[in-house]
Order: structure tokens, then sequence, then C-alpha cells
């Protein structure tokens, strides 16, 4: 879990800004994203042969 530790008189908006990026960083929003809904296992198949055939 990302933790951002904010001194006295830091503005919120840059603590939020420095969790954002580590969340990025961290790969937690992707993670969440691909579990939002269930993916069947063809469809998982069928989307990592595009990604590697494009990488």
């Amino acid at each position: 879990m990302a933790k951002v530790h904010i001194s006295k008189g830091e503005p919120l908006e840059k603590a939020l800004r420095i969790f954002k990026k580590k969340l990025a960083k961290e790969g937690v929003l992707k993670t969440v994203r691909a579990k939002e809904h269930y993916e069947k296992p063809s469809e998982r198949k069928k989307r990592k042969a595009k990604r590697a055939k494009i990488l």
C-alpha cells in the first residue's frame, strides 16, 4: 500500500499528486481496473496475444 507523509503546512494537492504517482508506479490502478469486471480466460488469451503482437 502506498503511503504519503505530509508535513505541517504542506498543501493537500501536492500530497494527492505524490500519492497518485506512487499508485501508478506500483501498478495498483492497472490491477484494479483489470479486476473490475470478470474476463473469460479465452478473452484474456486473445488480449495478451494481441498485446504481444503489437510489442
